[in-house]
């Protein structure tokens, strides 16, 4: 007999996580997008941000911020996310060499504006963490937003899940890294590898400790 999916969970219209959504609904705003980026920290791979506008009068998947669930939760409430009839996202991805190039917080908000370029329809947009200069639309900046916020929450899955499938792409191309089991992240295991073999093309070049082995060391973009 062939097994069912188990049916997903979904928030309760009185959910602390809709708290500013119903807020902004009140006040007949309908596309209301969540911004969150993955990846601010890893010596390798890109910063990734996703945009999500949940469909108007949707019932709202049972999200939470990424950091609190397991891979396979991830992966799960991103299947069903996209699955909604009216979802629409963005996924914009910014690279190491212009991360090294202009620097993690200034490539994270370029990341965070072109997310919001690709979704027009947006009126407004709940954005993680502190302000981010020249956004496309008005924004309200919560710090940590994806615990707070039901459409930052599934951004921040979205980025996530996102960033760890191009992590096991690279984990293919450069085995000698271990990019499958840390992503990126600066282990003991990465700092040896690295050490072993030195940068890859996707590696941070401006990141200690990947810069503290690169001759000469780069110099990486200051915020203006």
């Amino acid at each position: 007999m062939r097994r069912q999916k188990p049916k997903p969970d979904f928030l309760g219209k009185k959910s602390e996580l809709l708290a500013f959504e119903r807020k902004l609904w009140k006040d007949g705003i309908k596309f209301i997008a969540g911004v969150d980026e993955a990846g601010r920290g890893p010596l390798a791979g890109p910063v990734v941000v996703a945009a999500v506008i949940f469909p108007d009068n949707s019932r709202i998947p049972a999200v939470d911020d990424s950091k609190q669930l397991s891979e396979k939760q991830r992966c799960e409430l991103r299947s069903i996310i996209l699955e909604l009839p009216g979802i629409m996202y963005s996924i914009s991805e910014v690279q190491a060499d212009e991360i090294d190039r202009i620097n993690i917080l200034r490539a994270t908000h370029l990341g965070m504006r072109n997310a919001l370029m690709k979704l027009p329809e947006a009126q407004i947009a709940l954005v993680d963490g502190l302000r981010v200069p020249n956004m496309p639309v008005e924004c309200n900046f919560i710090v940590k937003g994806d615990s707070k916020s039901a459409s930052i929450a599934a951004a921040s899955i979205l980025a996530k899940v996102h960033r760890d499938e191009i992590m096991m792409m690279y984990a293919g191309k450069y085995p000698q890294y271990g990019f499958d089991s840390h992503k990126g992240y600066g282990t003991e295991d990465h700092l040896k590898a690295l050490k072993k073999h030195g940068p890859c093309p996707i590696h941070r070049k401006t990141f200690a400790p990947v810069r503290d082995i690169v001759n000469p060391p780069p110099v990486q973009g200051v915020l203006l």
